[in-house]
């Protein structure tokens, strides 16, 4: 696979053998969802997330977008200042998404727009999930999504609805939103998931604790290095660690290889985690010849 670096192939091969000796049932997948299961170009065009696409294409109003648009410009620097505390960078994105959703109230927003955008094929799976959903499915392997996306659960919801993907074992923990009789926002449930606290969301649901529990190998997927804080309220023994270098691939290569296992750029496929889970069910070496 052309599109796939392997930091470290022997420390991975020793990786897929833990794997192996505890057999598919101690595996769970944890993933984040944007630019991750997603594709991040599309049509020639970079996508952005279901909300960033309600902002800045006028599905809902000219007076949303304008308000989002000057939220995004006064929170976004503090969402990539590296050189600001952490806990302030967190308190500013709270405060970003808390008043972002009363924007939403106020404008109106309704189910209906959330499946406006899903319907306008802007938001497109990568290529290899159906082998992925199947097998994940077959072996009863629970994957966990862990997004901060701002239109919640809903909205990835109706996008593996349209693609046919629905199984016991998949879960989704994100930002939910409240509805109305009238399919109206109402209010959104607390705490609020954004993009850098993914570190304090716990897995209090019985139904997704009973599904992980004993499954003490992990396989995350993400697109930012702060993704791999998905997992710090997860006890497991190994961890592959898939990352998604979606652009300034020059500016993020090293941090990336330093915190990833395999980083996948060019909009790759969600082959080389294919490959991954099938090295392990085989109990052979890992094929990256051919995406």
């Amino acid at each position: 696979m052309e599109n796939v670096i392997i930091v470290n192939e022997q420390n991975l091969k020793e990786k897929i053998k833990k794997f192996q000796d505890g057999g598919l049932d101690r595996i769970q997948v944890v993933s984040d969802f944007d630019k991750t299961l997603t594709k991040f170009v599309v049509n020639g065009e970079k996508t952005r997330s279901v909300i960033s696409i309600l902002r800045d294409e006028n599905y809902l109003t000219s007076e949303y977008s304008d308000r989002a648009k000057a939220l995004f410009n006064m929170y976004h620097p503090f969402e990539i200042d590296l050189t600001m505390d952490l806990e302030a960078r967190k308190e500013k994105m709270l405060e970003w998404w808390t008043t972002h959703y009363v924007v939403l109230k106020e404008c109106g927003l309704t189910k209906k727009d959330i499946e406006s955008i899903v319907d306008s094929d802007k938001i497109l799976l990568r290529e290899g999930y159906q082998f992925l959903f199947e097998f994940l499915n077959e072996y009863k392997i629970p994957l966990t999504i862990i997004t901060a996306n701002g239109l919640g659960g809903d909205a990835i919801k109706l996008v593996f609805k349209k693609y046919g993907i629905g199984f016991d074992n998949f879960n989704i923990l994100s930002n939910h939103i409240v509805w109305g009789e009238n399919g109206e926002l109402v209010d959104v449930q607390k705490p609020i998931i954004h993009v850098l606290n993914k570190d304090e969301v716990i897995i209090e649901d019985e139904k997704i604790s009973k599904q992980i529990e004993g499954k003490k190998n992990v396989i995350l997927i993400g697109d930012k290095e702060s993704d791999l804080n998905m997992v710090s309220n997860i006890k497991f023994e190994n961890i592959i660690k898939i990352g998604f270098l979606n652009e300034k691939e020059e500016e993020l290569m090293d941090s990336f290889k330093k915190a990833f296992d395999i980083v996948v750029v060019n909009d790759g496929s969600l082959g080389v985690i294919n490959e991954v889970l099938k090295a392990i069910k085989q109990g052979g070496g890992l094929n990256i010849e051919e995406e």
